[in-house]
């Protein structure tokens, strides 16, 4: 039982109703206690890479920082109890709470992102949704394409680098790539138009019609999804005492 296994749909649901709850906590200890426990789940019920995963927290940790430190600095005036001064400005106790309150928020609504988007494999989330939310497949196969789209255009790019560079190009250094970028960009588009015209004269020879049809993959709901939602819902439910406290 791991969140990698758990059914996509019912993931984002869970994730999208404790971030909906989040946004009405003005106290610092619920986000705090949303932010540990799903550290702490995502550990024990996941297998991921925390090297990945610190170096996509570094930007949202910085805007924690900031949004903590413009708070902080240029706060409205509160009533309360002077805590410290800053740069001329009387920091109360109650300015300190919301920009506590703040900047714990945005890394709660980080960790609870990033267990869905580290533990969500696109395909099966999308085949969920059709199977479970009744997307249409027209909006379904149009990801599909798009999510086939990006390492094509990528070794389209890497052979026009490579042909310019036998007609004598030189590109030396990352400034010289750049610079080369606006005279490859007609080609890849052209060479992008192809494609589309390719795939849809595919999907259209394979009986395409955008109607529900059956799929080779089916994504289950199990007892083991309703398990792990109920798990961060007893978590949220346990910030939120803590928190009215």
């Amino acid at each position: 039982m791991t969140f990698h296994e758990m059914n996509p749909t019912i993931k984002f649901l869970t994730v999208t109703c404790l971030m909906f709850g989040l946004a009405f906590m003005y106290n610092p200890w619920t986000p705090l206690v949303v932010f540990f426990g799903t550290l702490a789940l995502q550990f024990i019920f996941s297998d991921v890479s925390w090297k990945r995963w610190g170096l996509f927290m570094i930007p949202f940790l910085l805007t924690a920082l900031g949004t903590l430190w413009t708070t902080l600095v240029f706060g409205r005036e509160a009533s309360g109890q002077v805590v410290f001064s800053l740069f001329g400005n009387d920091v109360t106790e109650e300015n300190v709470l919301l920009a506590a309150t703040l900047s714990l928020r945005v890394l709660a609504f980080t960790v609870l992102s990033l267990l869905f988007t580290l533990t969500t494999d696109p395909k099966r989330f999308v085949y969920s949704l059709m199977q479970q939310a009744r997307l249409s497949p027209n909006i379904a196969y149009s990801v599909f394409v798009g999510f086939r789209f990006f390492p094509i255009l990528k070794i389209e790019l890497m052979q026009l680098y490579e042909t310019h560079a036998l007609r004598g190009v030189r590109l030396d250094t990352r400034i010289d790539h750049v610079r080369h970028i606006p005279k490859l960009l007609i080609p890849l588009l052209a060479g992008a138009i192809r494609q589309a015209e390719r795939i849809a004269f595919s999907m259209e020879a394979r009986g395409f019609t955008g109607e529900h049809r059956s799929t080779y993959e089916v994504i289950p709901v199990t007892r083991n999804d309703f398990l792990l939602a109920s798990l961060l819902f007893t978590l949220f439910g346990v910030s939120v005492w803590i928190g009215v406290r």
